[in-house]
Formats: structure tokens, sequence, C-alpha cells
């Protein structure tokens, strides 16, 4: 079967008539089937090469100043500390003060240099207080509320003569479904639905108007963000999220979710024939831990490989949802061919709450930790111990080095020098305060974009425009370079992979298009509302978190906006200049070696000895090379070491590079650079708002 055929053969299986005009190539902000009209592209448009990434706001029209944040009040009644500006490291929601000085601060600070904005969902409050119901207006009203505040920040001045709603923005911005956006929350048949319907309504402004049957059908699209160059995808995670009843995964071909994966697969293969690059967004992150999932085991399956057999095209992704702070990896290894066919096998991990408990929070982060002391190590080429016994167990049977290099070792086990074997999810944190509001920039690079380019379009056979191969798809999965056996029961066609004589994607290789670093802010409530009450936070496993100033009383009850401080947000790290993460970029590769530090556990020594410490890293002689010592540059960090400066002296003659002592300790502080990873990785999953000694409780 030829390759077009495929292609119209996968549509019509999975989609309406309708929505069958949104397996078109897409050229710029227009598709004219069969007819002669051209579009103009917007018109030297300054790329300033950083982007926003702002998720889960969840205004809330019902909270009080000073009211109570226990469980039975929300911050909606009785007398507490509720600040001025949100209640952080509660379970309350936003209070319109924030929402407006956020969008307030996002004018005067980043307005003019953004060329666009991913919108990660949640946009109404939690349905959290029994004696205040939520109701389908409220979720309304709020999300257009929101579309207001965008409205007023970025929206054009010479607008209302402008007949077309799509052009209100000076900068495209891109919004996706939160699980508390519908009613009830977490559940979303398949369209047109009333919810659909709605948001097509709401959303207008933001999605392309030959992509609106589609966004009716099942809520997902895209913007070319840069035309022809860049677009933002997307995807309606509540079809994939494992707590929607309403739906049952992506294998099976009557159901949403495989319509949904179906979507993805053709545009991306589009993107690729158009020669362009996506990034993909949405709201539900495919959260996996050794006992958690957030999506449908088939979905997750899908979505890793997809990723796989378009990087060449994928930039990145990134969503929100879980309110604190992570990256995931997947790995191509847990590809299950039975799973992606719709026989996977019992299921090991339960569904993943989007609202964790402090407690809970901690359990998951401490099990990616244990998913990433699996990455292949660097150094020695070996995979690092998950417990004691396996450590000496390691330790006893360690045997002389193999003649084949650690470095040639190691690329084969992530997949090639840039660690193709993985792929890469971002997960935000939060505007609510959950902890303290969180708001991210990215900077990517804009090599050969001076600006959009302004060139008139035409499509008349979107077929023959495509450039789609000629020569058949070949049915098998690619998995580390070998071809698995053919899927039988779906008649599964796995996606092409990019060709054998393509070079890295972006996400991969530094080039055009490649993440370079993102800008952490943070709004520190705490000193913003200025109520000087004394922090109080212990880890609290309950579901609902009532907050660190939880029945202290703040000393402004009479004039609660007198004490309070300007608002603004500062940063919190900058991946550019951020020493504990010491990434070089935001490639996967350099992900991938983050996680394989932070995987690194412990001593079960612990503090016996640098001799036992060199020992666990996998060091027989603790041999220190000119290797390890751009380890030492690249990872510590001189402020945080500052205390052991005078016990280790770190020389670069031979003489002292020869004595023992010196290379245990700069075993040793390795270890402590290490450690400085996984637990700058903890307090930022939090952002900041635990104490040293919780942190060492949980986490140490």
């Amino acid at each position: 079967m030829r390759w077009r055929e495929v292609l119209l053969l996968a549509c019509a299986s999975s989609f309406s008539d309708a929505a069958l005009a949104d397996q078109k190539p897409l050229v710029g902000d227009l598709l004219v089937a069969g007819g002669n009209d051209a579009k103009t592209l917007p018109r030297g448009k300054k790329l300033h090469g950083k982007f926003l990434h702002i998720t889960d706001i969840h205004p809330d029209p019902f909270y009080k100043v000073y009211s109570s944040t226990e469980e039975e009040d929300a911050c909606h009644r009785g007398k507490g500390p509720a600040g001025v500006l949100g209640a952080e490291t509660t379970d309350c929601d936003s209070p319109f003060t924030l929402v407006n000085a956020t969008f307030k601060w996002i004018e005067e600070n980043i307005k003019d240099s953004i060329d666009f904005i991913i919108w990660g969902g949640d946009s109404a409050r939690h349905d959290n207080d029994e004696l205040i119901p939520r109701t389908d207006e409220q979720i309304v009203d709020q999300n257009v509320m929101l579309v207001d505040k965008f409205l007023e920040v970025f929206g054009k001045k010479d607008r209302i003569n402008d007949t077309d709603p799509t052009y209100d923005f000076i900068v495209p911005i891109i919004p996706t479904f939160g699980n508390n956006d519908i009613l009830p929350h977490n559940i979303m048949d398949p369209g047109p639905s009333k919810w659909t319907k709605t948001f097509l309504s709401i959303w207008r402004q933001f999605i392309p108007e030959e992509q609106r049957h589609g966004f009716e059908r099942g809520g997902w699209f895209y913007v070319e963000v840069i035309p022809n160059q860049l677009a933002v995808f997307n995807l309606n995670t509540l079809y994939f999220h494992g707590k929607n009843a309403a739906v049952n995964g992506c294998a099976d071909k009557f159901e949403i979710g495989y319509e949904e994966m179906d979507w993805l697969r053709i545009q991306l293969q589009f993107m690729r024939q158009r020669g362009m690059k996506a990034i993909i967004m949405g709201h539900v992150p495919p959260g996996r831990s050794e006992t958690k999932r957030s999506w449908d085991e088939t979905c997750w399956q899908k979505y890793t490989l997809w990723m796989r057999q378009y990087r060449d095209v994928v930039v990145g992704s990134m969503y929100g949802h879980m309110n604190f702070e992570h990256f995931l990896l997947q790995d191509l290894e847990e590809l299950d061919e039975h799973a992606i066919n719709g026989d996977p096998e019992p299921e090991v991990r339960t569904a993943l709450d989007g609202e964790l408990s402090i407690q809970s929070t901690a359990d998951y982060l401490n099990q990616l930790r244990t998913r990433w002391s699996r990455i292949p190590n660097p150094e020695g080429s070996e995979e690092q111990p998950t417990s004691c016994a396996e450590q000496d167990l390691k330790s006893s049977a360690r045997k002389k080095r193999p003649k084949k290099s650690k470095k040639d070792k190691f690329y084969e086990k992530i997949g090639g020098p840039w660690g193709e074997r993985y792929s890469l999810t971002l997960v935000s944190a939060s505007v609510v305060p959950n902890y303290f509001p969180v708001l991210r920039v990215f900077e990517y690079n804009t090599t050969g974009l001076d600006s959009y380019q302004a060139t008139p379009l035409r499509v008349s056979d979107p077929l023959s425009q495509s450039g789609l191969p000629t020569d058949e798809p070949h049915p098998n999965l690619e998995t580390n370079g070998k071809l698995q056996p053919k899927y039988k029961k779906h008649k599964f066609i796995a996606p092409l992979p990019p060709s054998k004589s393509s070079p890295p994607g972006p996400a991969y290789s530094p080039q055009t298009f490649t993440w370079l670093s993102y800008k952490q802010y943070y709004a520190n409530l705490t000193n913003i509302n200025n109520d000087s009450l004394e922090s109080n936070d212990p880890v609290d496993a309950d579901r609902w978190h009532s907050g660190k100033h939880s029945g202290k009383k703040p000393h402004g009850y009479n004039d609660p906006a007198k004490h309070a401080k300007k608002f603004a947000f500062e940063v919190e790290y900058d991946t550019k200049t951020d020493k504990a993460y010491a990434l070089k970029d935001l490639t996967v590769r350099s992900w991938v070696d983050l996680a394989g530090r932070i995987g690194q556990y412990r001593s079960c020594r612990d503090d016996n000895g640098p001799e036992e410490i060199a020992e666990h890293l996998g060091h027989q002689d603790v041999d220190v090379d000119d290797e390890d010592e751009d380890y030492m540059d690249k990872y510590l960090d001189n402020d945080l070491t500052s205390s052991r400066s005078n016990q280790i002296q770190r020389s670069n003659s031979k003489k002292h590079k020869k004595n023992k002592k010196d290379k245990k300790d700069k075993a040793h502080e390795k270890r402590k650079a290490i450690e400085k990873a996984w637990f700058a990785f903890a307090s930022r999953a939090f952002v900041s708002t635990r104490d040293e000694d919780d942190l060492l409780e949980n986490f140490g």
C-alpha cells in the first residue's frame, strides 16, 4: 500500500468527514483547500528568542483576606492567616489580587521580550468547598476573566476594527484544557460536547479557523508561532488522564485518545515534510514513577514512541497540573509492543493524583530518583546500585575494566552521544500558591531567524503539496537500532523514524529552536504579604494543606493592605548560570546527565570517610584524571563548599595528583556535588518553601 493511501485510510478510520480537514498540511495561518486565494503572514516581527510558560492560575472570586486556611473554610470564611496576595503553602486558590498583580508584573517586565505564550490550563478554582460548589457558569466566567487579562496586556490597540479575532494579540497565545476547567473535574467526554463548544467560543481568538472543527471534536489544535518554522501543539491530555472515567486509553481505534494520538502522528509527519519543528504542550504531564502514573498506559506508550520516531521534529514538551516543579525522562527501553497494541501486562502502577499531599510528593520525587539511579553511569558505564546490599555486591564483584572505552559503552547505553534513548518532559510549578507562585521564561536558539518571514502562501492540493514520501512505511517499530516483530491485532502502523542521514533534532543537538535555558521567577508571598508570622511548616501527610501560618493571627486584621509590600517576581534560579544543575543547555543529554547525578545515591556508609565514598562511586583506586577535574569544575559551587575549603586543597600539580589522600578528598567533593544536585531538585520542587531540616528528613 502506498504511503498516501495509508494516511487516508488512517484518517478515514478515525475521523469524521468534518474532522478530516484537519489532516491536511496547514501552511502559515491559512489552509485553502482547492482554492487560489493567498494570505500574507505577519510582516517583520522581531524575534526575541524567548517565550513564557504560565500554568495553573486557579482564580477564586470567593477568596477572603485573613480568612481561615483550614479545609472546612478554604480561605472563604472564618478568621486566619490568608494573606492579601494569597495564602502560600496552602491548598487555597488564587485571590484576584494575585491574578491582577501577576499580569501587571508581566506587562511591566516581560511583555516586550517574548515571542509567544504557553498557557497551561486549570484557569478556574478547585471544587474544594462544599458550601460553595462550583457551577458551569463559574468555570466559564473565570476562564473568560483570564482571557480578558491576556487581552489587557497583550491585546492590539487597533483590534477594534479588525474582523479577524486571531489577530487580536501582539503574540500568539496557546491555551489548553485543565482538569478543573470542566465539570465534574477530570471527566471529559469525546466531542462535540458542551465543553468543546463553549471553549471554542472562549478561545476563538487563539484557535486558527481551519482547526476549529478538530477542536470542537477533541480540544486539540496547533498554532504556527513562527510561520513555516515552529508550531506549538496543544494536546488535550484529559483524554489520556488516568482519572477520566469517560474514556479508555489510546489503543482502541474507536477511543478518542486513539484519535488524538493519530492526529498528532499525522501532523508531526506533515511538520517533518515541511521542514518545521514542534513544541508539545498540555496540562496533565505523562508522569510515571515506580508505582504511579498520570496517563493511561497505552497513551504513555504511544506518546513515548511518537517522541522517539519524531525526535527530529519535536523541540521539547511542557506541562503543569502537579503544582510542583520537576522533569521526566521517557525511556525507549520501556516501550512494550503489547501495551502499544492494546494488550498491556497487568498494571503495576496506580493513577497519580494531581493534588498530592506533601508526603506523597516526597515519595513521588524519591521514586523518580530511584528510576534515575538506573541511568547508565558515564564514569563506570554501569548502573547505580539501588540498595546497600546491591552496592556491596557490586563492590565485591568489581573486576578489571573492559578493554572497550567507557565512553563508547556509555553512548551505547543512552542511545548515542545525544542521549536519543530518552525524551524530555518539563513540568512547571503553578501560579496558584500551593507553594510560591511561579512563572517560567524560556530562551531558545534563533540562529538564522531575524524576524517572521512575510511570504504570500497558496495551497491548492494538500496531498500534492505535502511532499510525502512515495514508498511504503515500514510497519515495524524501531527500538535502539533494532526492528521489533510486527504488530498484528490492530494492524498498528509505527511512525517512520528520521532518515538515517538526518542530523539529531533540536531537542538533542544545539541548533535553531533548541531550548538554551529558562529563568524561573517566583513571588515570595511570605515577604510580600508581610504579616510578621513566624514560619511553622511541619510536613503534613494530610490531603489538605492548611499552610505554614495555620493557627496564627496576622497583625493587620483592620487594614490588610497597609502592611503588604510591593508585589514582584524575583529569580529563583536561572539554568544559564545555576551551578547546582550545571546545565549547559536544555537538550535531552543535559537532563540525562543531571538525572544520572541525582540518581547516584549517598553512600550507605554515610560520612565514614572518602575511601568508602570513592568505592561507592565505582573507583577502585580513586583515580582522579583530567576528566574528573573537569567534572569538579563544572558541578562544584565554591560558595557551598567554602566551609571545607581549609580542609580540602586541590592542586593541578602531578605531585598532588599522585597523593592518595588528595584523590580521596576530590572524590568526597564529587559526592557532595551529587548530593547538591539532588537537594536542589527537591527544594525547587517545593519552590524554596521547605527548610533544610525538612528536606533532610524527607530526601536525605
